[in-house]
């Protein structure tokens, strides 16, 4: 992984009542937003993720940065400020899938295999990020976080029994 410029902030886990609430827009583009971008990264970065939104950290704003792959292996990073996810679809594929909110734990997760978000930069630049399969899923997980989701949510039946299971015990 990358060593990003920012300070390594903690990341709130599950049961943190941020992680559940959804993020309001931002509507100031200043020195303050390129310090949580920048903290936003040097934090995936030092915990060894491929995505964080900011209220994994603690900041209830619609931002969420990003350093993954795609299907073909090309690797993608950036950051989307006020994302909307504008279509998720493709085959419906389910993959193991983790979050640094939820540590050390992956469970079988479905997700689209093709996704688009569009949003602004941190400058309020238009931007529109295209994602096939782990990136899609990237794309995917990082929206749900801003909405107040996480992705064990998308989760259902003995999947989504065995992953509250795993989660209680990994709390004990």
């Amino acid at each position: 992984m990358a060593k990003a410029r920012g300070t390594v902030r903690p990341i709130r886990f599950l049961g943190d009542p941020g992680l559940r609430t959804a993020c309001d827009p931002v509507r100031t583009f200043d020195a303050a937003l390129d310090r949580l971008i920048d903290d936003m990264f040097a934090s995936m970065y030092a915990a060894e993720g491929a995505g964080l939104a900011a209220n994994q950290i603690g900041t209830a704003l619609r931002v969420f940065v990003y350093d993954c792959a795609d299907d073909r292996g090309r690797r993608h990073v950036g950051h989307v400020v006020n994302p909307t996810l504008e279509l998720a679809d493709g085959d419906l594929l389910t993959e193991p899938e983790g979050c640094l909110s939820v540590p050390r734990l992956r469970f079988p997760t479905p997700r689209f295999a093709h996704a688009v978000v569009s949003g602004v930069d941190r400058r309020g630049k238009t931007v529109r990020v295209e994602g096939t399969g782990y990136f899609a899923r990237c794309l995917q997980h990082e929206c749900g976080h801003l909405d107040g989701g996480v992705y064990i949510d998308t989760l259902s039946g003995d999947a989504r029994r065995d992953a509250m299971r795993a989660i209680r015990a990994a709390r004990a």
